[in-house]
């Protein structure tokens, strides 16, 4: 749902880069999991708001700049069940991460590797021989299976 960006002033509040479409989304969720790879930790968020363009927030047992600086570039999540159902055709990222996709004729293209936003659509990145961007938009996305884990795009092998 976002990263730990900087720290923010000198009593430990940190600068937090949302991954999610609102800037004040993180703020619906009163306890973050904080961390990377297999290392993580729940904390309950003592107080955040939205300043800026970004969000900052002041989480327990951080208390001066040191301890904030520490924090920068941990991973912020929340359980996947306090997130709301995804509408129908929309997908939350994390969910399209790792699936397989193939084009119309059947030809594997790679995985899911990542998903950037770019203002006026979404992008798959692709990874499999070579790396490939996709724009996620229904003319090129013709399946979704989630239950498969497989993506089906109008997307042509040598593109």
């Amino acid at each position: 749902m976002g990263r730990i960006a900087a720290p923010f002033g000198v009593l430990g509040w940190v600068k937090v880069q949302p991954f999610s479409e609102e800037i004040d989304g993180l703020l619906d969720f009163p306890v973050w999991h904080l961390g990377r790879g297999a290392q993580w930790r729940e904390v309950k968020v003592s107080e955040a708001h939205v300043q800026g363009k970004t969000l900052v927030a002041r989480l327990p047992g951080c208390n001066d700049r040191d301890a904030a600086a520490a924090l920068k570039g941990l991973e912020v999540a929340v359980p996947r069940e306090a997130l709301p159902q995804a509408a129908e055709n929309e997908y939350y990222w994390s969910d399209l991460i790792g699936m397989d996709v193939e084009n119309a004729q059947g030809v594997a293209l790679g995985k899911v590797a990542d998903m950037m936003g770019t203002g006026a659509n979404d992008v798959l990145v692709v990874e499999g021989e070579r790396e490939r961007l996709i724009p996620f938009v229904k003319q090129v996305v013709l399946e979704v299976d989630l239950n498969a884990r497989r993506l089906r795009v109008d997307w042509g092998a040598d593109y």
